[in-house]
This record gives structure tokens, C-alpha cells and sequence, in this order.
């Protein structure tokens, strides 16, 4: 414990010499709050931190549900809303069903930035804060986050369903879900590096063990020591929910180890040994590229954040700030009488 708390403390140094300097591609800024909030990168990193000493995964399960987020309509929280007479949740989607995790550890944020400046925060720029805190507690980089984002009204269950990448992807699947995002081939490769730590369900991955593409036989990319151990974790017969880590190695760190995985043929996900094993890839070049140098890795990683985290941002008078995350605010309840307020301070709307 008392170590676990003092890597907390080097990545609060790390997380703070970060956190402000920053260009960003849309009209977001990293200084948004910075007179009306300008405690909130302390609050966010805080609530993670915490979350992290009893939950090692939360940090992965976090940059995972930007990445939900932002692939479904933009990066306006949308992912976060629950069912209502209105609104089809988005968390019950297949690709998100029993799947995205830390929900709970967002509305813990909101709930800590609103005791320190209410109505002013919006839920999308706390999941994109969230998730640079948890590549800093896995040993990955920090960067500026682009802050101004407003929260959607509604959701989309039926994008969530289909705009998601199934780990069952082939390369060019993997491309063209990216590309409908405004994405690049780099983009891929970087942001697949993600899945250097974190868990998946063995219902993500069986079929590559015991009936490839109703071959009755394993697939051929994957390495057969590794099939090995994962027919040991993961039997024929196993429930689809049994856990295993995404990177044999260093499961709970962000490091460039997600590639040489790929290169060893240890890659756990389909989707992951695509990008290595395709024939004539050009992802290849990249994977190698990553592999031999954390940094370029690191730099590459940074750059496709910020660019998918600026995915169909509402902004301005474009949605709204919520006051709770899992609700719209017509749909809050005990909110009578809170004041909305712009980035300045201003009152915008009275609830």
C-alpha cells in the first residue's frame, strides 16, 4: 500500500508539469477552466488515484470508455447516460454490455468537482481528464487535454452497435471503423496500444482458440505456447466472462510491450494480431517502429488522443453541462434551483 501511494505521488508530479501547455486541433483549449475550475486536473487525478490503490484496472477501464464515447456520436459523455422514457442507453449495446467499467468512479469525479465548482465542469471533459490520469497511474504519458466540451442530450445504442470495432475485426475492418472517425492508419496502431493493459472477457478472444472462422482449428497468427495458456484460462467450455489480461506481461502498465507482443505473435485479441500478421500490412512497419522505441510509441499515442478526443465535440451553446453525468438535466432530480454557468463564470441557465 505504502508503495502503490508513493507512485501515486511521482505520477501527481508528472500528471501537474503536464496538465495546460497545449495546442489543440478544434476550438477546445486546456486552460477552459482555468478561472472558473482551476483546481479540476487535481480533483480528477485524486478520485483516480484513489480508485486505482484498490482497483489496479480502473486506469485502462478508463481510457477504454473515452474511446466508447467518443467513437459513438463524439466525445460528449453520451456513453454515460442510463435508460430513460426517452433514451436508449448506449451501455447496453453489444460492444458495451457487462463490458465498460468505471462508471461509477466518473460519477465520483462529478460528484467531487461539483462540491468545488458546481455546474461548470461538463462529464465529457472529465472522461477525456480521466483518461490521460489513467495512462500517468500505468506508467504511459501525460499530455494537455483540449477542455470545452458540452454534454449531448441523447444517445445512440444503434452507433454504439455499429461504429465500435469488434475485436473479431480484420485490418481493413479496423480502417474503415477509424476512418469513419476522421482517423489514419497511425491513429490505429497508436491507439490500439491501449490494449497494453486492462483485462478482456474470454468471449472476446475463443473462437481463436478452438474454431477459427468455423475452421474447427486455432488461428494460425497465434502463438502456440500462448494458445496454450489460454485454453488453460480460458476452457471450450468456460463462461464468456472469465478474465484474462490483454498484455501477458506488464497487464497493468502503459508501455510499448502491446507490440513486441504482436511481433511474438502473442497478440490476445484478433483485432490486436491484425496489425502484425496481416500479409503486406502497412501497419507493420509501425508496430516495429513502436516496439523498438516506448517514446515514439508514446509520442504517437499522445497525438491520436488529442485527435480522437476532438471526434464531433459539442461546444458553446451546444448541449449542455450536466449535473449529474448519467441524466440529462431535465431528467435530474433534486436540481431546483442550480445555476448553469459558461467557462467564464457567467450564468447560462437556471434549472
Amino acid at each position: 500500500m505504502g508503495s502503490m501511494r508513493a507512485v501515486v505521488a511521482w505520477c501527481v508530479l508528472i500528471f501537474v508539469m503536464h496538465s495546460g501547455f497545449s495546442v489543440s486541433n478544434a476550438e477546445l483549449s486546456p486552460t477552459f477552466y482555468r478561472e472558473t475550475c482551476p483546481l479540476l486536473n487535481y480533483i480528477v487525478f485524486e478520485v483516480v488515484a484513489n480508485a486505482s490503490i484498490t482497483d489496479p484496472r480502473i486506469g485502462a477501464s478508463l481510457v477504454r470508455l473515452h474511446f466508447h464515447d467518443c467513437f459513438v456520436q463524439g466525445c460528449d459523455a453520451s456513453v454515460l447516460l442510463n435508460n430513460t422514457a426517452t433514451i436508449e442507453s448506449e451501455q447496453d449495446a453489444a460492444p458495451n454490455n457487462n463490458s465498460i467499467r468505471g462508471l461509477d468512479v466518473v460519477n465520483d469525479i462529478k460528484t467531487a468537482v461539483e462540491n468545488i465548482c458546481p455546474a461548470t465542469v461538463s462529464c465529457a471533459d472529465i472522461l477525456a481528464i480521466a483518461a490521460k490520469v489513467g495512462s500517468v497511474l500505468g506508467g504511459g504519458p501525460s499530455w494537455s487535454v483540449p477542455l470545452g466540451r458540452r454534454d449531448s442530450l441523447n444517445a445512440s445504442r444503434s452507433l454504439a452497435n455499429t461504429n465500435l470495432p469488434a475485436p473479431s475485426f480484420t485490418l481493413d475492418q479496423l480502417k474503415d471503423a477509424f476512418a469513419v472517425q476522421g482517423l489514419n492508419t497511425t491513429d490505429l496502431v497508436a491507439l490500439s496500444g491501449a490494449h497494453t493493459f486492462g483485462r478482456a472477457h474470454c468471449g472476446t478472444f475463443l473462437n481463436r482458440l478452438y474454431n477459427f472462422n468455423s475452421t474447427g482449428n486455432p488461428d494460425p497468427t497465434l502463438n502456440t505456447t500462448y494458445l496454450e495458456v489460454l485454453r488453460g484460462l480460458c476452457p471450450e467450455n468456460s463462461t464468456e466472462n472469465n478474465l484474462t489480461d490483454l498484455d501477458l506481461t506488464t497487464p497493468d502498465e502503459l508501455d510499448s510491450n502491446y507490440y513486441s507482443n504482436l511481433q511474438n505473435l502473442n497478440g490476445l485479441l484478433q483485432s490486436d494480431q491484425e496489425l502484425f500478421s496481416t500479409p503486406g500490412a502497412d501497419t507493420v512497419d509501425l508496430v516495429n517502429s513502436f516496439s523498438s522505441d516506448q517514446s515514439v510509441f508514446f509520442d504517437n499515442f499522445v497525438a491520436s488522443m488529442i485527435k480522437m478526443g476532438n471526434i464531433g465535440v459539442l461546444e458553446g451553446d451546444q448541449g449542455e453541462v450536466r449535473l449529474q453525468c448519467n441524466f440529462v438535466n431535465a431528467n435530474s432530480s433534486g436540481l431546483a434551483g442550480v445555476a448553469a454557468k459558461d467557462h467564464k463564470g457567467n450564468l447560462i441557465a437556471q434549472i
